[in-house]
Formats: structure tokens, sequence, C-alpha cells
């Protein structure tokens, strides 16, 4: 009988060390986080475009000139590539925001140079960064 309880330890033991072993070797899953947001290409707009939802062309006359380099628009939004402390001028009553339902390009029109509004004739209201935040920025 001395036998039979000795092999039952051993068998106690045993099971108890390969559960343990299992325990051990078994890991939680890791929980991970993650965002993805894909924003595709920024609009093609000839005097560029809102920076807000849904993204739509603005007319000419909307940015001030310092939101052009040359006759590229720097971008607005989630496409903007200025720097960080940009502050350029708008003329918000040209946004849908505030009532604004005139005559807009569509993306992929051409710009007209003559419609190109120039820091002599730009009539803007509003100071914004390059992500659409109203700022208190220089007049």
């Amino acid at each position: 009988m001395p036998l039979r309880g000795e092999l039952m330890r051993g068998f106690a033991f045993l099971a108890f060390a390969a559960i343990a072993a299992i325990g051990f070797t078994t890991n939680t899953p890791k929980a991970q986080a993650q965002v993805a947001i894909d924003i595709g290409v920024a609009p093609d707009c000839p005097y560029g475009y809102y920076d807000a939802a849904p993204y739509n062309c603005a007319p000419t006359g909307y940015y001030g000139p310092e939101w052009f380099n040359g006759d590229g628009f720097i971008g607005a939004g989630p496409w903007f590539h200025g720097s960080s402390n940009f502050q350029g001028h708008v003329d918000n009553r040209l946004h849908p925001e505030h009532g604004y339902t005139g005559p807009a390009p569509k993306p992929g029109e051409k710009a007209e140079p003559a419609k190109r509004v120039d820091s002599a004739h730009f009539k803007g209201n509003e100071v914004r960064d390059g992500r659409g935040h109203v700022t208190t920025g220089k007049k």
C-alpha cells in the first residue's frame, strides 16, 4: 500500500506542475488601441477648399494671398502643410457656415489668373490658422 500512496502523491504533483506550466505559458491577450484615419487626397480646387468637412472648393476671394505659395494653395484642415504658427486671412462672408450660397468652382477646375485676389484687393475679415481655428492674429 505505501507504493500506491507515493504513486498518487507523484501523480498529484505531476498534475499540479502541468497545470502551473500551462498557466505560466498562457498569456493574457494584450489590448491594443489603434486609430487609423484615412483622409485621402486633398481636393483639387483652383482657389483652395474650405477647412471643414465636406471640404468643398472655396470661391476666389475666400482665402487671402498668404494662403498661396506661388500658384499653389498651402492647404487647410487635414491637408495643411504650412508652418505651425501660420495665420492667414479669410473672408468668412464667402463661407457656407456664414450663409454663402454663391458660385464656387468644382474640383478639378483650373484657376483663372484674372480671378486671383492680390493683397491690395483682398477683403478678409477673419484670421485663421491652417487647421480651421479662428485666431486673434495680426490684422
